[in-house]
């Protein structure tokens, strides 16, 4: 084999080997690289959260029913995995001046993912909208809310003419491939003294306690 014949073998079978390593090693990897938009992961999301808006409302968290983690109130944990890292934060509330006879109970969940595999925004929409689709006896009324995030809904339960107070509301928020949801439920006895807020109230304060909690969350770093 001529000269020129024998380089240009050499150069293709160099360029296999290249090639090998670089798929090897994630060189053209087709994964793309995630958009978590400055937020990191926390082992503590309700040190991150914002409680003053449900504080100024008259809330205030349950004390603990004992010293056991599970009898903590707020309880937080996480995980992190190779896809996802997922941040929770619950927390029981009462109103502070609620008397012994009154029953109430109030649950505020806090939800915070960071997507590191695949990006949720074709599909986020949709998974709020789709309240509304449900052929159900409890309907539900959804709308886009400005201002947080790249995108975020409001998904407020419509009122089931109920004589107890009762209320449901779900706030998600979409930055980049981080997603945040923030859940709100109560149901008070007719026959408790203490008035609760609308879910016009509960949705201003979800709003409000958000957009501060996810500042924190683009300044955190593990821990």
């Amino acid at each position: 084999m001529s000269g020129w014949l024998w380089a240009i073998g050499g150069a293709v079978a160099t360029s296999a080997v290249w090639g090998s390593l670089l798929f090897a090693t994630g060189g053209f990897s087709s994964e793309p690289s995630p958009d978590l938009a400055g937020y990191g992961y926390t082992g503590d999301l309700c040190a991150d959260t914002l409680m003053t808006p449900f504080e100024n409302a008259g809330l205030k968290a349950k004390a603990s029913t004992g010293t056991a983690s599970k009898d903590a109130n707020p309880q937080h944990s996480g995980a992190q995995q190779a896809s996802l890292d997922i941040m929770w934060c619950n927390t029981s509330l009462e109103k502070k001046n609620a008397g012994s006879s009154d029953y109430s109970s109030i649950w505020l969940s806090n939800t915070a993912t960071l997507h590191k595999k695949a990006d949720p925004a074709p599909e986020f929409a949709d998974s709020y909208r789709s309240y509304e689709k449900q052929d159900a006896s409890t309907g539900y009324r959804v709308e886009a809310v400005p201002g947080l995030g790249e995108e975020a809904f409001l998904v407020t339960r419509k009122d089931d003419g109920s004589t107890s107070s009762s209320s449901y509301v779900i706030l998600g928020v979409r930055d980049g491939w981080m997603t945040y949801q923030s859940t709100w439920s109560n149901y008070t006895s007719s026959s408790s003294s203490t008035k609760q807020p609308t879910a016009d109230e509960v949705a201003t304060m979800l709003k409000t306690s958000a957009t501060e909690t996810l500042k924190r969350l683009q300044n955190s770093r593990s821990r």
